[in-house]
């Protein structure tokens, strides 16, 4: 065996005392410390004989409870408390952000999680929302459902914040990282519709089959609807655009003797060029349409709270689901310059009363018109919350100008903008006409009874005075009554909804009163249809829609609908009657199937005689592509 050194048989004697030493010590019942005064201890620093401090021994882990309570919520995300008054915090919420199409699923989805009592932040009667004050509003109660112990709340809302997660990339999120660029593909979708019977497509007189569809056009036979849409948001600014192929059968219309009589009650003479064709009225006969048309398309800029937007956007600009007495998506969207409070605005004193407010305003060309032409309108809304469940809120909207009636300028906007006045017929036929003026009042309510479950709403609106409730008697109304889940079943809800533009007054004989006027005699239109209701023109009736909820955006849906005009407007009146039912459904997670089968039986003595009907079937399968994100 090899003999090892005198100096290496010291190292191994060093290294094993040092490694066995204080084992063997302990072994005795002697500490290290002990045994070998010229080593310092582990509690010492060399020279000196003082012992470092020992760690405070840590608290065991807290352990999340098995159920979320207001003091251990399950949080995704922290809930958007708007914009503080730090530089830091106003950048990062500087984003600017696309406009979500009122024919998707997340309207209907936050109306039912609003009257289950959450997103008190909702503002009903002021739609669409961008996809960020969408997302704020889910923030704000995050907490409160995820603490609770509402299912069908909790899958409505991990439903709808999976719907806008590109959205929620921010220094306040999960992740930590900011938003950066989205874009890609929004939507692709192809829609078949299949029409047989007779069906009413006049809007402004007797009656409509189809109607809340951006005035496609339909005619029995075979219908398509094909179309894509994009967006893109960086920093303060956001595109959308949604372009669509349409294509409707030739067809015939009104006869020319039942033309000329309509447009006599408008005092439109003659039915002649440049009167003819009104596309209020169907034409006699029509060939083929297949227009390319941009449904949407808006570039819009943020800033403090505001998206300052220009371009073809929508609006509904009431709390109903049936339609809106100001303005829905019954007729093409109009090309428009817009000024939107999408972020709920606080006042000094003025909230303290009238809580959180909102405002939108725009400003754009009418198309379609005869008499006078190419007129122009503007809009006017603020709303309030002044408590938790109830809401209210006013609206204007004048039409004005037109070729040979007065200039569109500034002086005859601002004239209209602040008169409140009756006209006399001198200064209506004058260059100084204020215009055709019409204002709008509605409010919802969450039963205090029942806040959890039923919400009461009306939409109001009156032609020529300062707001319905000045003149209760001249006005029209929308009211309705939302049960968002029935006893025993939170998957089933119930929506009723009447409509009455046949006021009791003189006011309302002949057509003359809602959305028309003695000077813009088509005002209340585009390209033909009603930018408002599509109840119309006295018209009295009502909807009603049973939905079951398979999920969050997937639904079963029965919707009866019931109608009829005045006869003192249309000789004899007009009777419509609809049933229908729908099915929406998701095949895979970014695959929807929507179709519908609906039948209708109407009558309009002055157009046909007896009883007619039509049946429609519908199929539309849309593909929602994932969006793309540069998020850092």
């Amino acid at each position: 065996m090899p003999q090892l050194s005198s100096g290496k048989h010291s190292l191994l004697l060093v290294l094993l005392a040092g490694i066995l030493g204080p084992a063997l010590a302990q072994g005795h019942g002697q500490s290290p410390a002990t045994q070998d005064s010229a080593a310092p201890p582990y509690q010492q620093q060399p020279g000196t004989t003082e012992s470092m401090p020992v760690p405070d021994k840590a608290p065991p882990p807290e352990v999340t409870p098995a159920s979320p309570s207001p003091e251990h919520p399950f949080t995704a995300m922290p809930p958007y408390l708007g914009t503080a008054p730090t530089r830091s915090r106003m950048r990062e919420e500087a984003l600017g952000s696309a406009y979500i199409p009122l024919d998707s699923w997340i309207y209907p989805a936050m109306m039912r999680l609003y009257s289950m009592g959450y997103l008190d932040s909702m503002f009903l009667a002021m739609r669409p929302y961008t996809r960020q004050s969408a997302l704020h509003i889910l923030q704000r109660s995050e907490d409160e459902i995820l603490s609770g112990t509402d299912e069908e709340a909790q899958s409505l809302l991990a439903g709808l914040l999976n719907e806008l997660s590109d959205e929620g990339i921010s220094k306040q999120g999960l992740t930590g990282a900011r938003r950066g660029t989205v874009y890609g593909v929004y939507s692709a979708y192809t829609r078949v519709m299949g029409v047989s019977g007779s069906i009413l497509q006049d809007s402004f007189h007797l009656g409509q089959t189809y109607f809340n569809d951006y005035g496609r056009p339909h005619e029995p036979g075979f219908n398509n609807y094909t179309g894509l849409s994009g967006l893109a948001e960086r920093g303060r600014f956001s595109l959308f655009v949604r372009g669509e192929y349409q294509h409707a059968p030739s067809a015939t219309g009104y006869p020319l003797n039942l033309g000329s009589q309509l447009e006599r009650q408008l005092l439109i003479i003659p039915y002649a060029p440049p009167n003819y064709p009104d596309p209020t009225v169907p034409m006699p006969s029509s060939t083929a349409q297949n227009p390319f048309r941009i449904v949407e398309g808006t570039l819009s800029y943020f800033v403090a709270g505001h998206e300052i937007s220009g371009g073809k956007s929508d609006a509904w600009l009431g709390p109903g689901m049936g339609s809106a007495m100001a303005w829905s998506n019954n007729a093409e969207n109009i090309y428009s310059f817009r000024i939107n409070r999408v972020e709920p605005l606080s006042i000094p004193l003025v909230s303290r009363f009238l809580g959180p407010l909102r405002y939108d305003f725009f400003y754009g060309s009418l198309k379609g018109h005869t008499d006078p032409n190419h007129p122009w309108i503007h809009s006017e809304m603020f709303s309030f919350a002044p408590t938790r469940d109830f809401q209210f809120a006013f609206q204007r909207t004048i039409v004005f100008g037109g070729a040979g009636h007065e200039p569109v300028t500034l002086h005859t906007f601002l004239k209209g903008f602040f008169s409140f006045s009756d006209t006399t017929p001198d200064l209506k036929f004058s260059r100084n006409d204020p215009g055709a003026r019409y204002s709008d009042f509605s409010f919802s309510y969450r039963l205090p009874f029942a806040r959890r479950a039923l919400t009461l709403y009306t939409d109001s609106e009156t032609h020529d005075d300062v707001t319905p409730i000045s003149a209760p008697r001249r006005a029209g109304y929308r009211p309705g009554i939302y049960l968002s889940r029935f006893p025993g079943s939170s998957r089933l809800d119930l929506r009723v909804e009447a409509a009455n533009t046949d006021c009791v007054t003189l006011a309302c004989v002949n057509g003359n009163n809602e959305y028309t006027e003695t000077i813009q005699k088509q005002a209340y239109t585009n390209k033909g249809n009603i930018l408002g209701d599509w109840i119309g023109r006295e018209g009295k009736g009502g909807q009603a829609w049973l939905t079951y909820h398979l999920s969050s955006n997937e639904w079963v849906q029965l919707e009866y609908l019931h109608k009829k005009t005045a006869k003192d407007f249309i000789a004899g009146g007009t009777t419509q009657t609809q049933f229908r039912i729908e099915l929406t459904k998701r095949l895979r997670p970014g695959i929807e199937l929507n179709t519908w089968y609906q039948h209708e039986s109407w009558k309009a003595p002055i157009y046909k005689s007896g009883s007619q009907g039509n049946n429609t079937f519908n199929f539309q399968l849309t593909v929602f592509p994932k969006l793309n994100s540069t998020a850092k």
